[in-house]
């Protein structure tokens, strides 16, 4: 079978250089604490909050500030995720009894204190509070931290709408403070400010990405996650004015966006190529957009017929996978890399960004071949919980010492031997 992989286009993000970069931020926050936070947000940010965390009276203000229809619409996403987080929520519990008295269950225990990063770059991702959040809450974990970085525009407060949907999620703990030093003082805790957290979840950038590397150990990480991107298998049935536009859709987050289209119609291609001229130029973010269009991470992929190009993309494995083709339904449900899938035409990356229900945290830079988006399971810890009787242990004394003796630790099985009933007495 081909091996694609290393000829389809991706970004180049280098997150091990910028581990080095970033080292100096994690250990002066773990060192200094606020006063670092406040030399950090000085110059990067360009701003330093009165104070790091948010006051209860801004995150009011700012849901009472909502417009009614962007309320509406806030409203309606957390609705929609709670759903089918609820549903993601439910599983059978374990309980394997080996034997008489040979017990072994499955506990599912919740992470006892979370930090959600949620970016304030280009784009304020009021929809990746949401995101974090929700799942959180449901997965049961008692304590929730959110982290964004202050705007200058906003009086060194967080971005108003990503304050508004974590007053609207019951969120009170929100901190101004981007960048490294975000993960840092959720990783290390800011004594007086903010105790540490034992997990970071949320998107970011570069050095958001490479703190989470470094700091993983000292807290648990869902991902490294690299610029975005959407691969749409289509063939001479799709609507190339579709196709055309969920494309720069994506190019819209970031210059590094990845956009690939991969068809076996050269028709299709070079009517979503002249679709784009013209909508591309209508948008708000025309030079962002047509950086990412012609970046070396986006590409329009001919393949002999759908099969390969069902081939091409799991090896892409994207973050956002589209199918645009005849059987939408039965090509989508053979793909086996993607992080979330998008069926048929009216089934747009935008619509799981915001209000499918679906998670839009999602594995990047081909991780979708061995890890899944942010979801409930994401915020639980699965712990065995064994107990066994002495008439179980004695059951099974030989195997233990017999494979302790094969590994060459014969104190592993004396804790076996010394239990047993003749050795006792």
């Amino acid at each position: 079978m081909a091996d694609y992989r290393g000829v389809l286009p991706r970004a180049a993000f280098d997150v091990a250089a910028a581990v080095e970069q970033v080292r100096p931020i994690v250990e002066a926050v773990a060192e200094r604490g606020e006063a670092a936070l406040a030399e950090f947000s000085g110059r990067y940010d360009h701003v330093v909050p009165e104070s790091f965390r948010v006051p209860a009276e801004a995150l009011a203000a700012a849901e009472a500030g909502l417009a009614p229809n962007v309320r509406a619409a806030f409203v309606e996403a957390i609705d929609r995720r709670r759903k089918v987080a609820i549903a993601e929520a439910a599983i059978v519990p374990v309980r394997v009894e080996l034997g008489p008295g040979a017990i072994v269950e499955q506990r599912i225990v919740p992470v006892g204190r979370v930090g959600l990063y949620v970016p304030g770059g280009l784009a304020p991702l009021a929809s990746s509070v949401l995101m974090n959040v929700v799942p959180a809450q449901v997965a049961g974990v008692g304590s929730i931290a959110v982290a964004s970085p202050p705007q200058a525009a906003f009086g060194g407060l967080p971005h108003p709408n990503i304050l508004a949907v974590c007053h609207l999620l019951g969120v009170d703990e929100v901190y101004a403070v981007g960048g490294a030093q975000a993960i840092a003082m959720f990783a290390y805790g800011v004594p007086g400010l903010c105790p540490g957290v034992d997990l970071v979840t949320g998107p970011g950038n570069i050095y958001v990405v490479a703190a989470k590397r470094l700091l993983r150990g000292r807290i648990g990480i869902d991902s490294e996650a690299g610029p975005t991107e959407i691969a749409i298998l289509a063939d001479d049935t799709a609507d190339a004015r579709f196709v055309a536009a969920d494309l720069i859709s994506q190019a819209e987050h970031d210059p590094m966006a990845a956009s690939v289209l991969v068809t076996d119609s050269v028709a299709l291609a070079e009517a979503v190529q002249a679709e784009l001229v013209p909508q591309v130029a209508a948008t708000r973010h025309v030079e962002r957009i047509r950086t990412a269009l012609t970046g070396q991470q986006s590409a329009i992929v001919l393949v002999d017929d759908v099969e390969q190009g069902l081939a091409v993309v799991d090896a892409y494995a994207a973050e956002h996978l589209e199918i645009h083709t005849a059987d939408a339904a039965g090509i989508a449900a053979r793909v086996n890399n993607a992080g979330a899938i998008f069926v048929g035409s009216y089934s747009p990356v935008s619509l799981g960004d915001y209000s499918a229900g679906s998670t839009h945290v999602l594995p990047t830079a081909g991780c979708a071949c061995h890890s899944s988006g942010l979801n409930v399971h994401s915020f639980r810890k699965q712990v065995h919980v064994i107990d066994y009787s002495e008439a179980a242990l004695m059951q099974v004394a030989d195997v233990v010492e017999t494979f302790a003796a094969a590994e060459d630790l014969p104190a592993h099985g004396a804790a076996v031997t010394i239990r047993r009933p003749q050795v006792r007495s």
